[in-house]
């Protein structure tokens, strides 16, 4: 079973990754060690390594391979940062970044999903992870500054809070647009501001919270 999981996900890597122009081999590297398969529900483990998200209950989705790897990509971890996620989700994204960075602070607003994350990521021995229930709009002052921050569902803006919240030289990764479709933005913070670039067109669930976009009644 093993063997066949480790299979499954260097071909992911190859075919979905690799070949659509993933080029950083630590990122690489993390996706065929974390095992994708462990953060999908029992229904859904056929699927655990296919290139599209899957549901992961509370309306929330883990995303397709593919973009996981991209917005890690955009990060450009080496190691030695300190990373705030927005929207810890299943958890799937936040051990690939625990893979790839110093320590990693996640923060969830679906209690339920922070808890089964927590766990999850505890069980797979990750020591480098810490998850908080709460609203991610407002960052997470706490543990500030970060040296990347990365978000997980779609946002309305770069918002204020994670702007105050990243260190000088550091690099905010959102998908930045209104609930039906983003784009994914790549924002760093210099002394004279924030400088964005853009990678690509997306689709994630929207963000919700203070500052984000309101719960649908």
């Amino acid at each position: 079973m093993m063997e066949r999981e480790a299979e499954a996900r260097r071909r992911m890597v190859d075919s979905q990754l690799r070949a659509r122009g993933i080029s950083d081999e630590r990122v690489l590297a993390a996706m065929a060690r974390v095992p994708r398969h462990a953060f999908v529900s029992e229904a859904n483990l056929y699927a655990a390594y296919e290139d599209h998200p899957l549901p992961i209950g509370d309306g929330q989705t883990i995303s397709q391979p593919y973009m996981v790897a991209t917005m890690t990509q955009a990060l450009r971890l080496s190691g030695q940062e300190r990373v705030l996620e927005v929207g810890a989700g299943s958890g799937y994204q936040t051990a690939i970044l625990a893979e790839l960075a110093a320590y990693v602070y996640t923060i969830e607003r679906i209690r339920t999903l922070a808890d089964r994350a927590r766990e999850r990521l505890a069980g797979l021995g990750y020591a480098n992870v810490e998850v908080a229930f709460g609203d991610g709009t407002l960052g997470w002052p706490e543990h500030a500054l970060y040296d990347r921050i990365l978000v997980t569902a779609g946002t309305p803006a770069i918002l204020q809070a994670w702007v105050e919240q990243v260190a000088d030289g550091g690099l905010i990764v959102a998908p930045v647009g209104d609930r039906w479709g983003q784009t994914l933005q790549v924002a760093k913070k210099t002394t004279g501001g924030m400088t964005t670039d853009s990678v690509c067109g997306c689709v994630f669930v929207p963000l919700i919270g203070e500052q984000g976009f309101p719960e649908e009644q």
